[in-house]
């Protein structure tokens, strides 16, 4: 897709790819680490809008990358422990549309750690009145 920031990673100067497999990256992008620090994306080279789209090897590729981003982190960064996450459509946080998985190394000494993914989520502000479709 000719506008999707993923589908045009070279575009950006900034954006850095730190490992890749046949189907996907492993990217980091130098001017946001100043919050998140070490974080990065697994995205897939093809256009997949989300996770539910991703071929057996693009999950297989995925978890390549993920397994040799732990590495890396682990030893340039020394986390105490990880953020990993798909974020799918709008409501569920999906910004870009194009499937990314997070990978966010976490520290102890951080101001929010121990709030994992579903932190924000379990706020009583997020709650909503249940319906299930029968």
């Amino acid at each position: 897709m000719k506008e999707c920031i993923f589908c045009n990673l070279f575009r950006d100067e900034e954006q850095l790819v730190i490992d890749e497999t046949e189907t996907c990256y492993f990217i980091q992008k130098e001017d946001e680490q100043e919050v998140l620090e070490g974080s990065g994306l697994i995205i897939p080279k093809e256009h997949r809008r989300n996770v539910f789209e991703l071929s057996i090897q693009e999950w297989e590729d995925s978890r390549e990358l993920l397994l040799k981003a732990k590495k890396r982190l682990d030893e340039y960064y020394v986390p105490d422990g990880y953020s990993i996450g798909w974020n799918t459509g709008e409501a569920g946080g999906q910004s870009i549309p194009h499937a990314h998985l997070h990978v966010i190394p976490r520290f102890a000494d951080e101001p929010l750690a121990g709030k994992g993914i579903r932190f924000w989520i379990k706020q009583a502000e997020n709650k909503r009145a249940f319906r299930r479709n029968k």
